[in-house]
């Protein structure tokens, strides 16, 4: 039977360590890391994860900051914006929360953040640092992800069978790479790939990332599996909205050897490595320990 992987206790562990951490640091530089976040329009969800953000920003000692645009911003409003806060020496930290109005090209705005300030891990020059192993600020979800993964199963992930199901940019592909640096051999599985599920079923870590409600089950997973879901799916059942993963829990849960749930698992891990990331960039751009 299943360990359940505990997101929501890891990342209130890892943000008493933060605390401490930007503590020294903000001593050391005499003031503190800031992070700002840019929403733009009114999507309910997006509002509660930028509170979200905010209040645990707060908690650790980061100032935070939100930037509100209206729906009907324009891109250029929004890059000018964006260059404010480049320019700005208290800003450490930019974050513009997706999705985007459809006027607003998502690429043009995440490339315009400077990369030493992109603390989402978005911006092409981070994304290709990954690729090569290089120093960069990493995508918040897989690096979330893989703290999560080493809590089930140790800190040595060398030669272990790894299957990302869903090649994403923002967390199947950064997810593979992250991996493949831990000396994973891994796979990525998607919508066309023949024989998905005999592929899933021979991983010993187990990423779903692909955006469908339960679409894996107990067949697909290798007995003791590490299961990583991903996916936020919103359902009706039983008359009432549900949250589920990617994964079917109920079943996965008898048949893997340690499975994330949804909510309370990835979710809570993708905040704390963007506060990580803060205090990554605040340290580099202040050029302190």
């Amino acid at each position: 039977m299943s360990n359940k992987i505990d997101g929501s206790a890891y990342a209130s562990n890892l943000r008493k360590k933060l605390a401490v951490d930007v503590a020294i640091a903000t001593e050391q530089a005499g003031k503190a890391p800031g992070l700002t976040v840019v929403l733009v329009g009114e999507d309910p969800a997006s509002q509660v994860y930028v509170r979200r953000k905010g209040e645990q920003a707060t908690e650790v000692g980061i100032i935070s900051n939100e930037h509100r645009l209206p729906e009907t911003a324009s891109q250029e409003e929004l890059l000018a914006l964006v260059e404010q806060l480049n320019n700005d020496p208290e800003v450490h930290g930019i974050l513009v929360q997706l999705p985007l109005p459809k006027q607003i090209d998502e690429k043009t705005v995440l490339t315009a953040i400077l990369p030493e300030k992109d603390v989402d891990g978005f911006h092409p020059v981070n994304v290709g640092r990954l690729s090569i192993g290089d120093e960069s600020l990493l995508p918040c979800t897989p690096h979330g992800s893989v703290h999560l993964i080493k809590s089930a199963l140790g800190d040595n992930l060398s030669g272990l069978n790894a299957v990302v199901v869903g090649r994403s940019n923002i967390v199947g592909k950064p997810m593979a790479a992250l991996l493949l640096q831990e000396s994973c051999t891994v796979t990525i599985v998607h919508s066309r790939t023949k024989n998905i599920e005999a592929i899933c079923a021979q991983a010993d870590i187990l990423v779903a990332a692909v955006g469908r409600p339960e679409m894996i089950n107990a067949d697909w997973i290798k007995p003791g599996a590490c299961v990583i879901d991903v996916g936020i799916n919103r359902i009706q059942r039983d008359g009432k909205n549900k949250l589920v993963g990617d994964v079917d829990y109920a079943s996965a849960f008898e048949k893997a050897g340690a499975i994330t749930p949804v909510p309370g698992g990835v979710g809570p891990m993708t905040i704390a490595m963007l506060l990580v990331n803060t205090l990554t960039a605040f340290k580099r751009l202040e050029k302190i320990g």
